[in-house]
């Protein structure tokens, strides 16, 4: 059993780390993506949002790349894609330019990202801040944003909530070193996050347990309760096998007619004697 534990154990810390080397890898895929279509528009006007151009193998996911001043991020803010980051934001470190690349994994949410104990009900979505001073310079520097204490707002639209759910969802941010922190909602489908990362909706997982709870309670009452009909068909056919048999005994013993004699000071049974009557031969003279 303890070897048992053990090769569990591991197992699970490898599952754990093989996701999150899958998701530094995508982050890594999804960036090259996005700024080989910045690349593509770089005569563009700056504040224009991209598409960047997925391979098949990435269908179901979206990616698109906008590129900023730092002047007007600190003036007017940015609200792109399903994130609204407030203005008074800059950069750490500073620079002239800068690109945001924003993502929606869609079906392939749970692939990446999984939260033990809760349910995914919206795809995970997130954002990366890089340096884009000079596009065509492959070595893309990572920045972070400060926000000057405003929250950055996080919209799930695609999500319906009821009132039910509504008390039960928590918005979940999925760190890069494979930590994630579990916040309660301030509006219906609406999250908020300092910095950039990655986003989703949650609900525990508590009901389907109850379900499955309730399914093994259900499997054993019918178990007994099979096992206690046999024993009640059983007992009942031996009843009737018994009563037939009882039957069938005083049926013979009414049909056997005895007449009663006194032997001594007992009466005693005894068949009735018929005996043949002697018949006269007839001699011929």
């Amino acid at each position: 059993m303890i070897w048992v534990l053990i090769v569990t154990l591991c197992f699970c810390s490898l599952t754990h780390g093989s996701n999150n080397t899958a998701s530094e890898s995508l982050n890594s895929l999804v960036q090259d993506f996005a700024f080989r279509s910045l690349a593509k528009h770089h005569r563009s006007q700056t504040g224009s949002l991209y598409d960047a151009l997925l391979p098949q193998n990435l269908s179901g996911m979206d990616v698109s790349v906008v590129r900023l001043r730092s002047r007007r991020l600190w003036n007017k803010g940015a609200n792109f894609s399903y994130f609204q980051i407030p203005p008074r934001t800059v950069s750490i470190p500073h620079v002239r330019r800068l690109a945001i690349v924003y993502q929606n994994l869609g079906n392939w949410s749970s692939h990446y990202y999984n939260l033990p104990g809760y349910s995914l009900i919206s795809s995970v979505v997130g954002f990366m801040v890089f340096d884009a001073s000079n596009v065509r310079d492959k070595s893309f520097r990572n920045l972070n944003l400060n926000t000057m204490g405003q929250p950055i707002s996080i919209q799930f639209p695609t999500v319906t909530f009821m009132s039910d759910i509504n008390s039960r969802a928590r918005c979940v941010a999925f760190n890069g070193n494979g930590t994630f922190q579990l916040t309660e909602m301030s509006y219906p489908g609406v999250c908020h996050s300092k910095n950039q990362g990655h986003f989703s909706v949650v609900l525990p997982l508590e009901k389907k347990r109850r379900r499955w709870y309730t399914w093994v309670i259900g499997c054993v009452i019918g178990f007994f309760g099979l096992i206690t009909l046999a024993c009640v068909g059983f007992s009942s056919m031996r009843l009737l096998k018994t009563k037939k048999i009882q039957d069938t005994e005083k049926h013979t013993i009414e049909d056997m007619v005895l007449e009663s004699r006194w032997v001594g000071n007992s009466k005693m049974p005894s068949a009735a004697v018929t005996r043949t009557q002697p018949v006269l031969e007839t001699i011929a003279p």
